[in-house]
């Protein structure tokens, strides 16, 4: 049984949530505020964290990013829940690390598929994770999840790490920006894809400072490739 943190200040939407995973086969323990999670996660890690970015004595986002910083926490998949709807705030989310983003009022239903779809997608993530990914001198290490380019380390984000993990694992193959946003950010983000594009922007400059230039190629009006 899976075990989810919900962290949530509201007690009606709390209380809620927690009910929907009890109903949906899931093991809910209830979080209302940054120090309870804290505390919450020093005793056990769960196998999923429904997040709230506005909580009275911590930001959800700088939370996410001290997780995603931590090398013993780093892999727990992340849901960001917030009233927060607007284009800048998904993006933030996603880009410091959220595996999806669920803006308030949500139907049940919907968040249990959400939740599915996330466990799922980690399980999948963990079920490679003996796998060392190499070309042309560059290494991915999906166990401790570090890449290097002829030994020289290169510093990636989550993100960049999940989007050069997508790409070698799929090696040869045409990646579209769409595949890439459902394979790497969990769904197809209202049809957003710049987003994509500045992560493999970003991706390139740091392998090309490391000495690995052009492994990422661009096809033209389809996406990206390692050949």
């Amino acid at each position: 049984m899976a075990r989810i943190y919900c962290v949530e200040d509201d007690d009606g939407i709390r209380e809620l949530i927690c009910c929907a995973l009890k109903t949906g086969g899931y093991e809910a323990v209830p979080c209302s505020n940054a120090a309870e999670y804290k505390s919450l996660m020093n005793k056990k890690l769960p196998d999923l964290i429904l997040l709230d970015i506005m909580l009275p004595d911590g930001d959800g986002i700088e939370i996410l990013r001290k997780l995603r910083a931590d090398s013993m926490k780093k892999d727990i998949p992340v849901i960001m829940l917030t009233a927060k709807s607007s284009e800048i705030d998904k993006v933030n989310g996603l880009e410091n690390g959220a595996d999806d983003y669920i803006t308030k009022p949500f139907g049940v239903m919907e968040l249990l598929s959400r939740i599915k779809a996330v466990l799922r997608r980690a399980g999948g993530r963990s079920g490679n994770q003996s796998e060392l990914l190499s070309c042309e001198g560059l290494d991915v290490d999906m166990s401790r999840r570090t890449v290097s380019y002829n030994g020289v380390q290169v510093e990636l984000t989550y993100k960049e790490f999940e989007l050069l993990s997508c790409l070698m694992i799929n090696r040869s193959l045409v990646m579209t920006r769409e595949k890439l946003m459902e394979k790497v950010w969990g769904f197809q983000f209202e049809g957003e894809t710049r987003t994509v594009d500045a992560h493999v922007k970003t991706l390139r400059q740091k392998l090309e400072q490391a000495g690995c230039s052009e492994l990422i190629q661009t096809v033209r009006g389809a996406g990206y490739k390692i050949p």
